[in-house]
């Protein structure tokens, strides 16, 4: 069976951005198709300055939306990364297979490195070797598939080039991924700025719909959603972006097509009065599951920590022979003893 691997980082709030282009996904189509794991990656949380608390509530915040937006834990491996010590363990490894230029190269560290330079400051080193984190916590359970939006494509192609590269230097072992993108939707953006993307850890609140937002609050965020000059409803990426990042919410929520969406409208009101209303109704269910999961915490935590159970059942052994394709001696093993005992 194909195996899919995909996490999300426990930065902000999860997003409308993050159920449509994921979420949502996960639970209806990959859990179903494929042998699933998903992930909460806190480790990639720590890249940045953070708060201790924020990111473990965060973390539990954000493992019971995944469970409350349908994902079944008898079906796929929901888990935390931390908890898998084959993340860490896999990427050293990849580290030293990896080069300085092609991290330097990743599209997120030299724009969040430019930023921090304008103010005098610099970002952590974790910031420029996350995308080494990233590849080892796909090839450590030997994923076919990585269900991502275009901004990450870039770190599964990198995946790909270290997998390769260390097959070819060290022997095959691991599985050489593949990036899948969902059609519509995959990435919302930000309603106060439609060519910014929709990020839950972005501080422009206004224009992010969080997943846990009140309807009313939903509904204010979209009535002032920022649309375009003109007073056509028009799909246009380039031309009108608002308008049509609003058609691609619409059409995500409705299951609609965004193009011809916007031949029904006369107006952008109408438009955004429709579009407030399918998120309200697409979020319900999410917030009313997540309502019942917080009751219960024992049940998430418990789901938690059998998961964490099965993901090291199933990466142990690729990270065990990486570690033996590299050179490393097993731990307790005969030849080693041997070579201390020689050395005495």
């Amino acid at each position: 069976m194909t195996r899919v691997f995909s996490g999300i980082k426990p930065t902000g709030h999860l997003t409308l951005g993050n159920y449509l282009g994921a979420m949502r996904r996960w639970a209806a189509v990959d859990q179903h198709r494929a042998e699933a794991l998903f992930c909460i990656v806190d480790l990639h949380a720590l890249t940045v300055d953070h708060d201790p608390a924020r990111v473990r509530r965060l973390s539990r915040q954000a493992a019971t939306l995944l469970l409350a937006s349908g994902l079944d834990p008898q079906v796929c491996t929901v888990f935390v990364q931390s908890q898998v010590d084959e993340h860490a363990r896999l990427s050293y490894l990849l580290e030293c297979v990896a080069t300085d230029g092609e991290m330097r190269r990743m599209i997120q560290y030299k724009e969040k490195a430019a930023r921090e330079q304008r103010r005098g400051g610099s970002v952590r080193l974790s910031l420029l070797t996350y995308p080494v984190l990233m590849a080892a916590d796909i090839l450590a359970y030997g994923a076919d598939e990585v269900p991502v939006g275009d901004d990450q494509a870039q770190h599964v192609e990198l995946t790909r080039d270290l997998a390769v590269r260390f097959n070819q230097r060290y022997g095959h072992t691991f599985v050489v991924p593949r990036a899948t993108h969902p059609k519509v939707a995959a990435r919302v953006m930000n309603l106060q700025d439609p060519t910014a993307k929709m990020g839950k850890s972005d501080d422009t609140g206004p224009g992010i719909v969080y997943l846990l937002d009140e309807p009313d609050v939903v509904r204010k965020k979209v009535m002032r959603a920022v649309t375009d000059s003109g007073r056509d409803v028009v799909y246009d990426r380039e031309a009108r972006p608002g308008v049509t990042n609003l058609l691609e919410i619409l059409a995500a929520c409705s299951g609609g097509n965004p193009e011809a969406l916007a031949g029904v409208y006369e107006s952008y009101g109408a438009l955004k009065k429709d579009t407030a209303e399918a998120v309200v109704e697409v979020l319900r269910p999410v917030q009313e599951r997540h309502k019942e999961l917080c009751a219960d915490p024992g049940h998430v935590e418990g789901v938690l920590r059998d998961g964490a159970e099965r993901a090291r059942a199933m990466s142990r052994p690729t990270v065990d022979a990486a570690y033996r394709a590299i050179g490393l001696l097993p731990a307790g093993s005969d030849t080693g003893a041997a070579a201390l005992n020689a050395a005495r």
